[in-house]
């Protein structure tokens, strides 16, 4: 008995394709569509109203994973997404894990009860849940999962981008407030940063926190309180809820920014030029990366094998400058 998966293998496309012929969904190509339908025709394919209805069911939503919907960087991933997915007919489901990979499997394992189109992850920092398989498509978003296509921002480039930023500033006393060592996103913006540190003669002062608020206020605050002739002069953070904490922690200090210490983030959240001052920054293409990961589910993704880094960029804005001399 002939199948979809026989289909897919005569029109060399898709099974997801075949499938979004069959729900006539008009993302499909016209000479594509065309292609699709005469393979039907050819191998005289019947679908049966089961079948098609399930296919169906996978032709209007999108599973969309995200660790933390507090995090204002993941927060407007799920605005893009949605957003992006809702102009071309689709909805999304949206499913928080806790950066918890055991939340993290069950939440993909009840996705894949609802027939999804296919899935937008972004895994767990600490690694990615196990124990599932999924013949749908799949593509990973900032942190790599498994063997799974992932679209991110070049996290190691990025953070190399505000360290010559501090170094084109002049500055040589440079410390850096990391994210967890064993998050694969944190050690990668911290390499980036301290290669092109090292490269240039300057060995940076690194601390550890978590990328939230508080890790960058209260590791502010060991660095700050230094006699001014040995705390640093600049101070680079794995993300911008880290230099947001550390500016409040230099306020709170009576030191300014950026007279007296000049602070650049990573990730250029809304609330980056919200506050005071405005916080430089090296800023994700958030919309570019959620416009590729729908693109990848709803389009023929024999393109896309490995996946894509996308270019950060330098975003100067007030918290940061030369160095006194």
């Amino acid at each position: 008995m002939v199948n979809i998966k026989d289909v897919a293998a005569r029109a060399n496309v898709s099974v997801g394709t075949v499938s979004r012929v069959l729900a006539k969904n008009e993302t499909v190509g016209k000479e594509l569509r065309e292609l699709v339908e005469a393979t039907i025709r050819e191998l005289n394919f019947r679908p049966s109203g089961v079948a098609r209805g399930l296919r169906r069911s996978r032709t209007d939503m999108i599973g969309l994973v995200i660790p933390d919907i507090t995090n204002p960087f993941f927060a407007e991933l799920a605005k893009h997404v949605e957003a992006i997915a809702s102009k071309a007919g689709f909805s999304v489901l949206l499913s928080i894990t806790n950066d918890d990979p055991k939340i993290e499997l069950s939440q993909i394992e009840s996705l894949l009860k609802s027939y999804p189109t296919g899935l937008i992850i972004v895994p767990t920092q600490f690694g990615a849940s196990e124990g599932w398989q999924s013949e749908i498509a799949t593509v990973a978003v900032d942190r790599r999962l498994s063997n799974y296509p992932l679209i991110s921002v070049d996290h190691y480039a990025g953070a190399g981008l505000a360290a010559q930023h501090l170094l084109d500033l002049g500055h040589k006393r440079i410390a850096y407030i990391a994210g967890p060592n064993n998050s694969p996103v944190s050690r990668e913006r911290r390499s980036g940063f301290l290669d092109t540190l090292v490269a240039a003669g300057i060995q940076p002062e690194i601390t550890e926190g978590q990328f939230d608020y508080q890790s960058g206020e209260v590791l502010g605050k060991l660095l700050l309180t230094r006699p001014e002739n040995t705390r640093p002069t600049a101070i680079a953070t794995a993300s911008d809820q880290q230099a947001i904490g550390l500016i409040r922690a230099a306020t709170d200090l009576d030191l300014k920014v950026p007279d007296n210490v000049s602070i650049i983030g990573f990730d250029d959240i809304p609330l980056a030029n919200l506050i005071a001052p405005r916080l430089t920054t090296i800023s994700q293409p958030v919309e570019q990366i959620a416009a590729r990961a729908v693109a990848f589910i709803i389009s023929d993704n024999s393109t896309l094998l490995t996946g894509e880094l996308l270019d950060a960029t330098l975003v100067v804005r007030n918290s940061t400058a030369a160095i006194s001399t």
